[in-house]
C-alpha cells in the first residue's frame, strides 16, 4: 500500500490531511518536526512526502534540500501559509514537485497527491466500483448500472468516500473533515443535504442512514 509521510506541526491540520488520505486508501505516518525527516525519507519506506513550510525547527525549504540530497525521485508536495511569488518559486526551484497555499482543500491536495503518485507509477487505483455504481478516478465519470450519472465535485468527493469503506458505517465528522476541509462547522447539516442529493441521483436504497452514527453504502 503506497505510504505518505505527512511533514506538519499543526496537530488539525496534519490529523484532517491523514484522515483523508487514509480515507482515500494510502497509509500515513505523521512527523511534527523536520528533523529526521531526510533520513526516514532514505529508508525507502514512503512513496510521497507532503511537506509544511513553517515548521518549529528547521526551515521547510531545507528540510527540502537534505530529502534531495538522499532521495532525488521522491515526490513532495510543499504546504505553506505563505502565498507570495518567491516563496512558491523557492519550493519548485528548491526541487519541491507541486506548492498548495493553505487554506486548501482536501480535494484539491488529494487530486495533488494521484497526480504526483501516478508520475512514478504507485498510483494505480483510478476506478471504484461497488455492485453497480462505479467511480472513474481519472474522467470523473460516475455509472449506475452501466448509464452515466452527472455528479458535481462535491457530490464525485462524497461518492468517493463512501466507495473507498463500503458497507462501513462514516459518521458526518469523518465525512464533513474528508470532504469539506479541517475548518468545518460541526454543527453544518452539510452532509446531510449532499447525502440527498446523491440518493435522488444514484439509487434512494444507495446509502442508509445508521441512526446515531452516520451513513453507509449499502
Amino acid at each position: 500500500m503506497t505510504q505518505v509521510l505527512i511533514v506538519e506541526d499543526e496537530a488539525r491540520i496534519a490529523s484532517f490531511v491523514a484522515a483523508g488520505l487514509r480515507a482515500a486508501g494510502y497509509q500515513t505516518h505523521i512527523e511534527g518536526t523536520g528533523s529526521g525527516v531526510a533520513e526516514l525519507v532514505a529508508g525507502g519506506e514512503f512513496d510521497l512526502v507532503i511537506l509544511d513550510v513553517g515548521l518549529p525547527d528547521l526551515d521547510g525549504f531545507e528540510v527540502l534540500r537534505q530529502v534531495r540530497q538522499r532521495d532525488a525521485s521522491i515526490p513532495v508536495i510543499m504546504l505553506t501559509a505563505r502565498s507570495a511569488v518567491r516563496d512558491r518559486v523557492a519550493g519548485l526551484e528548491g526541487g519541491a514537485d507541486d506548492y498548495l497555499v493553505k487554506p486548501f482543500s482536501f480535494e484539491e491536495l488529494l487530486a495533488r497527491v494521484r497526480s504526483r503518485l501516478r508520475h512514478t507509477g504507485q498510483d494505480s487505483a483510478l476506478s471504484l466500483r461497488h455492485r453497480d455504481l462505479e467511480l472513474d478516478l481519472r474522467t470523473r465519470r460516475v455509472r449506475v448500472d452501466g448509464a452515466e450519472i452527472e455528479l458535481s465535485a462535491r457530490e464525485f468527493a462524497l461518492a468517493e468516500m463512501f466507495l473507498r469503506h463500503p458497507d462501513q458505517v462514516l459518521s458526518r465528522e469523518q465525512l464533513l473533515s474528508a470532504v469539506w476541509g479541517y475548518d468545518f462547522d460541526p454543527g453544518s447539516n452539510v452532509v446531510d443535504v449532499y447525502v440527498r442529493y446523491l440518493r435522488r441521483k444514484l439509487g434512494a436504497d444507495t446509502i442508509h442512514t445508521v441512526r446515531g452514527m452516520g451513513y453507509r453504502l449499502a
